[in-house]
């Protein structure tokens, strides 16, 4: 060896740097879900600089809690710091621009706050999943609670309410269904409802059902929709889309990011195969994961991954009998899954924009 020759890194050292700072990454995530809850970072972006006493006052925060945030905060990075040798209590922090757009701006499409109430709320979760792991059982959606329920619609908005119509639009036979006089577009596992909306919005002609078996999602989806005045075109429904029966009734139907949640996916594809017509439309948004398992996958994979450990394999596996798909649904299972439905084929849309998911449509 030369003495120029760099020496390789100790593989336990740099083991455990990553785990190191995986830790840093899992406090700063839960320390965001404190500044989007108690409303720190929305003040700051709109009040600009700030010391710990005049946020705690605007939040109604205890400062000695405020003044903490705030400081970590700023050794992460996050906040910015006016002084930082003056004294505790009168230092001035402020929420640079571009990273306001990312924590408080719920239209754009780099809001991530949410992702932050995704992780708290599976965190919370934590005994049930130990539980549920020792068990093969699960952890039901609604154990999850109101920031979880929030958060999926959340995060979602931004990409329904401005990327759908052009994505839809970009595949002229898709198009040319969902355009047509009086069409009826289905929407099942609808959550909140954006997608749902989204679709009305960008089909002005048609009428659109949203099935979902979350009570309470269902409740805010209904309240969105007075809000954006389509509750006249669009609906919302309680209920699971294998109990859907009304035979060609539909022109289209969409699962959107939602059936690797389902227990029953063939029995739910099979309901859509029955009620949308010959010349329609059945599209499935999921994620875009790979085509199969390798232990070197990008951030798609391991994000989807842990979705599906702390969430949606729980979820799932809550219900008797579940085939526990998880968030990972390779493309083969679910053409699997089509098949055993009735579905003769499968075609990935050349859909772009929506870069972490993959729309595949469905034929008769």
């Amino acid at each position: 060896m030369s003495a120029t020759e760099p020496t390789a890194p100790d593989p336990v050292d740099a083991f455990a740097d990553r785990i190191f700072a995986s830790a840093l990454g899992a406090f700063e995530t839960l320390s965001v879900h404190l500044g989007d809850r108690l409303d720190w970072y929305r003040i700051l972006a709109e009040r600009g600089s700030l010391t710990s006493s005049e946020l705690a006052e605007a939040a109604e925060t205890g400062e000695r809690y405020t003044r903490e945030w705030l400081e970590h905060q700023a050794v992460s990075g996050i906040l910015a710091v006016d002084d930082p040798d003056a004294e505790a209590s009168a230092r001035r922090y402020s929420l640079p621009p571009a990273h306001a757009e990312v924590l408080t701006d719920d239209e754009s499409l780099a809001y991530l706050a949410p992702i932050a109430r995704i992780v708290a709320s599976a965190a919370a979760q934590l005994p049930g999943l130990l539980d549920a792991a020792r068990t093969g059982g699960g952890v039901p959606w609604a154990s999850f609670g109101k920031d979880m329920r929030d958060a999926q619609g959340d995060i979602n908005r931004p990409w329904f309410d401005r990327e759908l119509a052009g994505a839809l639009a970009s595949v002229p036979e898709l198009d040319a269904v969902l355009s047509r006089p009086g069409a009826r577009i289905l929407d099942v596992g609808c959550g909140h409802g954006w997608s749902s909306l989204a679709l009305a919005r960008a089909y002005p002609e048609a009428v659109v059902d949203g099935v979902d078996l979350d009570g309470p999602s269902i409740e805010a989806a209904r309240a969105h929709a007075e809000d954006a005045e389509l509750a006249d075109r669009v609906t919302f429904h309680l209920g699971g889309g294998e109990t859907l029966a009304e035979e060609d009734a539909y022109d289209a139907a969409f699962v959107f990011e939602a059936l690797h949640d389902m227990p029953n996916p063939v029995d739910v594809l099979a309901a859509l195969r029955r009620v949308v017509r010959d010349d329609g439309a059945v599209v499935i948004m999921d994620e875009a994961v790979a085509e199969r398992f390798a232990p070197d996958g990008d951030g798609v994979e391991r994000v989807m991954y842990g979705y599906s450990l702390l969430v949606c394999l729980p979820d799932s596996l809550s219900t008797p009998g579940s085939v526990g798909t998880g968030t990972v649904m390779r493309q083969a299972t679910l053409e699997g899954y089509a098949r055993s439905a009735g579905f003769t084929s499968a075609e990935v849309l050349p859909i772009e924009g929506f870069a972490a998911f993959r729309f595949t449509r469905l034929h008769p």
